[in-house]
This record gives structure tokens, C-alpha cells and sequence, in this order.
């Protein structure tokens, strides 16, 4: 039968017939389809080669022992040892990270903290005794001078501090909301004079100290690689030596939070000191926080660093600090240190204890939440329950 008789003429032939272009367009088209089919046809044998080696493996390993039985033994102990090393190996990246993004943000605000990636490594291989952070803000000036001024030790004394003891001391500051505007500057100029500054990657404000308590330890324990980080506010006194003494008793202690502890109570009441938002969390109407240390000085031992490091991002901050960081520690196997002498009063307490021999570590006004006055006040109460100043060179910690 013809064509035509099919009812089909000449003319629609022709458009039935494919375009030449099409036809190159799906060889092209086949071709690359079958190169990606053959690359992936490639992989197969080295999957199968895996597979064979790793039953090969397992028959060697599957032993059988005197009674019949197969071990298994190796092969657990292998697993076990990988895990441990990655155990191990992801809190250094995570650290390392840290201390990358910490480099990152104080070379970006011109700080001398940040130098470089291989100082900060420098600092990691080296073993410190103590990191002590001092929180402060762009208004207190005058409070890091009186303390310069009295119980940090300045320029050399400082450096050789940190060789010698392993006890390196910064104020912490994070930037502010609009970052490289006048407060920034004015942090940049006080660190060019004395480089006794840690930059936080954080946005200061009073109610952010949850978020910026966390974020100091986790910088710390990447930038440093120490037994201890401790924490204390600006208008307190310190005696390192003394403190130094006191956290050495507990060095061999895996994991140490220690400091004043205390339970407060919750306070439900909007507009006063200390307001608790998230009060209802902690029972009902009367109820009292769990034991935490004091937020004036409060200290832990690296594992604890680590942890907080490690687990930032899903560590509620409550709008207390000191309560925030015992709520990240209370549901761990951490042993609490209640010592007294890291909050002790102001003269004649201090005073009083300091000429019977009970030096105190740390002292401040608990009405004051600090020193009241602290700029005015420092000094004398450095003169008055100071430790000797020969007693931070010939301590042994």
C-alpha cells in the first residue's frame, strides 16, 4: 500500500521527518548520559573491593577461641580506639575554630590580641595555671586604672607573670552595637597603651552578660591552654597569690566550679534589681535558685571551659549571669567549692582576717554587688588587706 493511499501526503511527510539539528542534539545528549553512566559503572568495583577487603578483615579478626566461640575483641577495640581519638579530635576544631574567629574579630578592630594564627598557637602548646578574665565596659575607665593601679601587675611584671607563674590576666570587652564607632576607638587607644585587653566576638549591653560569660570562656580555653578560668567583675579586689594557693588544692580535681556559692531567691517582680523573666521555670511564687557561685569571682577548672566551649549554642542564658553559668553545670558530674575567702568584705573584714593570717583572695561590698565606690575606695582597701608584694614572686603553684 502506498503512501498516499494511507491518507498521508507528500507535504506532511515532511514534517514528520526530525530536523537534523534535534538529531545531533540527542546524540550529544546520549553521549554525555553515557559518560556519566560509565563513570558511575567505574566507582562499583571500588565499592566492591571495599566490601571484600572489609569482609576479608572481619574473617581474619573473627577467631575462634579454645571453647568454640568467635572474638571479636579486635575489632571492638578498633572501634573504640577510633572513637576516642575522634572524642578527642572534635573539641581541637572546635577550639581551634574559636580561636580563629577570635583572631578574626581582633584583627578586624585592630586589637593586639589577634597578632597571628601562630601565636595563638604558640599559646595553645604552652601550659598556663590560671586565665583570669576581669568583665568590664566602655564606661569604666577609671575602674581598669584603679586596678592597674593596684593589684594587676602592669608591662613587665605582667609578662613575666605569664612566663613564670602561667597566669595571664585580661579585661574583657566585647564592641558595641555599631562596631568601629567611638566607644571601639576608645578601647582600640586604652589597648595600644596597655595590651591587657581580650576582645570578645559579642555586642556589649548589661542585659547580653549571660551570652558574653559564655562567649569569654569559650575564647579563653581557645586562646589558652590552662588549668583554670576564672572570672571577676571590675570593682573587685583580688590577692593572686592567695587565689593562686587556693585553686592549686584543687588542680588534680577533673572538673571544679568554685567560688561563693549561695541561693538566692527567684524574683518574679518586673522592674526590680535582678528580675528573673523565665522566674516560673524555678517553681512557684517564693521559690529559691539552685546553688551557684556568686557572679563577683567564680573559677573553672579547663574540662568545664571546654564543655561551655563546645555546647554554646544550645546553652540557655537567663538574664543572671551567675545563675546562667550554674544552670550549664548543675546537671553535671562537677564538684562544687564553697570557699569564703573569695568574698570577703571590704576593711575591717578583710582587714581583720589579713592580720590573723586568713588572707581573703577576694573582697567587695555584697550591698554594692562590688565595691562600693570602687575608684575612690581600691586603693585603700589594697593597702589594708593587700597581700605582700613578695608573696605572688615566691608562691609555687
Amino acid at each position: 500500500m502506498s503512501v498516499k493511499s494511507r491518507g498521508m501526503g507528500g507535504g506532511e511527510l515532511a514534517k514528520n521527518v526530525m530536523p537534523r539539528k534535534w538529531v545531533l542534539l540527542l546524540c550529544l545528549g546520549s553521549f554525555c548520559a553515557g559518560m556519566l553512566f560509565t563513570d558511575r559503572m567505574w566507582t562499583v568495583p571500588e565499592t566492591k573491593d571495599m566490601a571484600r577487603t572489609s569482609r576479608l578483615e572481619d574473617a581474619q579478626i573473627n577467631i575462634k577461641s579454645e571453647d568454640g566461640d568467635p572474638q571479636f575483641n579486635v575489632i571492638h577495640r578498633s572501634s573504640n580506639d577510633s572513637i576516642g581519638k575522634l572524642d578527642k579530635t572534635i573539641p581541637k576544631l572546635e577550639l581551634k575554630s574559636t580561636a580563629a574567629r577570635a583572631a578574626h574579630g581582633s584583627a578586624r578592630d585592630g586589637f593586639s590580641i589577634s597578632g597571628s594564627l601562630k601565636n595563638i598557637e604558640t599559646n595553645m602548646k604552652r601550659k598556663y595555671f590560671m586565665v583570669i578574665g576581669i568583665n568590664t565596659a566602655f564606661s569604666s575607665r577609671k575602674r581598669r586604672d584603679s586596678v592597674r593601679a593596684t593589684w594587676m601587675p602592669q608591662g613587665e611584671k605582667r609578662k613575666k607573670l605569664e612566663e613564670e607563674k602561667g597566669i595571664v590576666i585580661r579585661f574583657v570587652i566585647g564592641h558595641s552595637s555599631t562596631s568601629g564607632g567611638i566607644l571601639d576607638k576608645a578601647i582600640k587607644a586604652e589597648e595600644m597603651l596597655h595590651a591587657d585587653f581580650l576582645q570578645l566576638d559579642h555586642v556589649e549591653g548589661y542585659m547580653e552578660l549571660s551570652a558574653k560569660t559564655k562567649t569569654y570562656f569559650s575564647t579563653a580555653v581557645a586562646l589558652w591552654d590552662a588549668e583554670f578560668y576564672i572570672k571577676v567583675d571590675d570593682d573587685v579586689h583580688v590577692n593572686l597569690a592567695t587565689l593562686g594557693t587556693i585553686l592549686a588544692r584543687h588542680r588534680i580535681k577533673p572538673r571544679v566550679y568554685i567560688g561563693c556559692m549561695k541561693s538566692g531567691p527567684v524574683l518574679a517582680r518586673k522592674g526590680v534589681r535582678y528580675h528573673e523573666p523565665e522566674y516560673w521555670k524555678f517553681g512557684g511564687v517564693g521559690n529559691r535558685y539552685f546553688r551557684h557561685a556568686t557572679g563577683q569571682l567564680y573559677g573553672i577548672s579547663k574540662d568545664l571551659a571546654t564543655y561551655i566551649s563546645i555546647n554554646q549554642n544550645v546553652l540557655h542564658k537567663y538574664a543572671n549571669e551567675d545563675v546562667a553559668l550554674g544552670s550549664w553545670l548543675i546537671g553535671l558530674d562537677v564538684e562544687h567549692v564553697d570557699d569564703r575567702r573569695l568574698c570577703c568584705g571590704t576593711p575591717p573584714d578583710c582587714e581583720w582576717k589579713a592580720q590573723a593570717g586568713n588572707i581573703c583572695a577576694a573582697s567587695f561590698d555584697w550591698k554594692c554587688s562590688g565595691i562600693c565606690k570602687p575608684v575612690e575606695r581600691i586603693s585603700d582597701i589594697h593597702q589594708r588587706c593587700g597581700e605582700d608584694e613578695s608573696a605572688l614572686l615566691t608562691a609555687s603553684f
